[in-house]
């Protein structure tokens, strides 16, 4: 199996993580890094454009930050109560295969849900995760030389009027929900621990890896610190 490596590593500002997925994208592409990496965290308010984006998309853009970013896709809400996540993949260790990546990456969000009591699906024509005809999760990808960055944000406790901000992924009418929302029986204080090891367990299901979770807002620092010293 194929180790990844996860870090959870808290709240992180989006440029400081943005730039976090580039070195490591970087460093797997030139094989300094020897496995993947999971990178999972919150990021405080911020809106982001991938390659797709209409700026008509982004209706109220005052007091917050936007990013024009080169993942697929349309316009993103990020903000507290979102998990986010970032995989470092090298696919040619899994498939070299932009659909097939994208439709996995799906599964792992859907097995995630599962194990937590949320049925959810995918919605023709469209990339992202669904349930009951609410959106759940985004994904926008970014891919050079069969190496992976950017990914998904799973709404777990997200508060769902920041959306009002944006057509979500450029689709009107479309309905966000999370899984605060969906979940009967989950608790608030434990709901984001449940959500980060149930995705976990979707990854390591849809993709058949080998998950090693480094957990904790320390793992930010010495992230932080390898890269800087890495890239210096």
């Amino acid at each position: 199996m194929t180790t990844l490596e996860v870090i959870h590593a808290g709240t992180v500002p989006y440029a400081e993580a943005l730039a976090w997925q580039r070195r490591l994208a970087e460093d797997r592409i030139a094989g300094r890094l020897p496995h993947d990496v999971l990178l999972l965290l919150e990021h405080p308010p911020v809106v982001t454009f991938g390659r797709n984006s209409r700026a008509a998309h982004l209706l109220h853009p005052a007091g917050i930050e936007v990013f024009e970013v080169e993942r697929g896709g349309d316009v993103t809400f990020h903000g507290p109560g979102q998990l986010v996540g970032y995989p470092i993949l090298d696919l040619g260790a899994y498939k070299k295969d932009l659909h097939w990546y994208l439709r996995t990456l799906e599964q792992a969000l859907i097995e995630a849900l599962s194990y937590l009591d949320i049925p959810a699906e995918r919605n023709p024509g469209y990339t992202g995760v669904w349930t009951h005809g609410k959106k759940i999760a985004s994904i926008g990808i970014h891919v050079k030389q069969w190496v992976t960055w950017h990914g998904f944000a799973l709404n777990v406790a997200t508060d769902l009027a920041d959306f009002d901000r944006i057509v979500p992924c450029g689709i009107p009418g479309v309905v966000m929900t999370s899984v605060e929302r969906e979940t009967r029986n989950g608790k608030r204080e434990t709901l984001w621990d449940e959500t980060v090891k149930a995705v976990v367990r979707g990854f390591e299901t849809a993709f058949g890896v080998d998950p090693i979770l480094k957990n904790g807002p320390d793992e930010a620092v010495r992230l932080s610190a390898v890269l800087n010293r890495a890239h210096a």
